[in-house]
């Protein structure tokens, strides 16, 4: 099974993943909680340049093939071994992020996009993709907020430094994305505290699983 978590910047997928996490295992899932970009250590080079603050001089088109990059050797390595091996993948952003943040806010050709996916991805979809979903404005600030704090990576910080109107494009995207494809995407709202996000999220994948 794999379940992909996607929204803005400080909507919390990183807590929440481990909650989850957390909530499967008891249930007797094996699972592996894994991220784009950095999956892997050819990733992990790939992030260090996507999310410096010092590439802000990158072509959007560039941007894109590189995240390609990214996911092409994360699903050889990570995803698909472990899905072959009937593991619970949890993934910290997936092929949705590409859509809406290349696609929608950088405006580059969704068609281009998404051929580079099937290349990629082949027939594979995740079962189910939680978008955590809240203003930009408090996304933003929880995000600086946990920069400041030490909680939250400080030199990954080039997407936080883009405009609002950017992260206002992003946020939509998504919207949209999961009112096309409802049966996949699960939209829980990421504005109350974390344990009630937590009880929420939850509640979904409980639901998938009882279907």
């Amino acid at each position: 099974m794999l379940i992909t978590f996607e929204g803005i910047e400080g909507s919390g997928k990183t807590t929440q993943i481990k909650h989850v996490a957390r909530f499967l295992n008891e249930k007797g899932h094996n699972c592996i909680i894994t991220r784009e970009p950095g999956g892997t250590e050819i990733g992990k080079k790939i992030r260090s340049i996507l999310l410096n603050p010092k590439s802000k001089g990158i072509d959007p088109l560039s941007e894109f093939f590189l995240y390609a990059a990214d996911r092409a050797q994360h699903l050889k390595e990570v995803v698909n071994p472990c899905l072959s091996l009937k593991k619970t993948v949890l993934c910290d952003r997936f092929f949705d992020a590409t859509v809406v943040y290349q696609g929608f806010a950088r405006g580059l050709d969704l068609e281009l996009i998404h051929r580079v996916h099937r290349l990629i991805l082949q027939d594979l979809r995740p079962d189910i993709t939680i978008l955590l979903d809240l203003p930009p404005e408090i996304g933003l600030s929880r995000a600086w907020g946990q920069i400041k704090n030490g909680t939250r990576v400080g030199f990954e910080t080039r997407f936080e430094n883009e405009k609002l109107v950017f992260h206002e494009t992003v946020r939509s995207g998504y919207l949209k994305l999961a009112s096309l494809e409802p049966q996949r995407f699960k939209v829980v709202s990421a504005v109350p505290d974390e344990n009630q996000v937590r009880d929420d999220v939850i509640k979904v994948v409980n639901r998938y699983l009882g279907r």
